[in-house]
């Protein structure tokens, strides 16, 4: 018997793997029926010590992710899913994702991508891996 998921959480950061994951978690959320929740994080790593002390310039670039997010809110509703929130959080994605946003969401799987698109943990260890092996629920990791 296939298991049936209720609420899918997919990370996000425009990777050619989080593409995949993305494309996955809304054909698992279609044939479950799930709420999909769509998540991308803001990483300070990208930005210099004077941006991410200018609270206006860290405004801005929260309020950029979330309409980007927007977009891929819009393309799973156009796929079908009849549920689709986001979470925009801040932080190192992996860590940020497992203690802060999965505890608040409380998912029953989580969908990620194996390779992340930039930060400085793409060359220092996975992302993905940190995930799997932290993360209190199903993780399906997409490549």
């Amino acid at each position: 018997m296939a298991t049936t998921f209720k609420k899918i959480l997919v990370g996000v950061d425009d990777s050619a793997d989080a593409l995949l994951a993305f494309d996955y978690a809304i054909h698992q959320a279609k044939r479950d029926q799930a709420e999909l929740v769509i998540v991308s994080v803001l990483e300070h790593d990208d930005m210099n010590v004077y941006q991410a002390l200018d609270s206006d310039y860290v405004h801005g670039e929260r309020d950029e992710l979330r309409d980007h997010v927007r977009g891929y809110q819009q393309q799973a509703q156009d796929a079908g899913v009849a549920d689709v929130k986001m979470v925009i959080a801040e932080g190192e994605p992996g860590e940020t994702i497992v203690r802060d946003v999965i505890p608040h969401v409380q998912p029953d799987l989580l969908v990620i991508g194996s390779i992340a698109k930039k930060g400085v943990s793409r060359y220092f260890g996975s992302q993905a891996a940190y995930m799997a092996k932290y993360a209190p629920i199903s993780v399906m990791v997409v490549r």
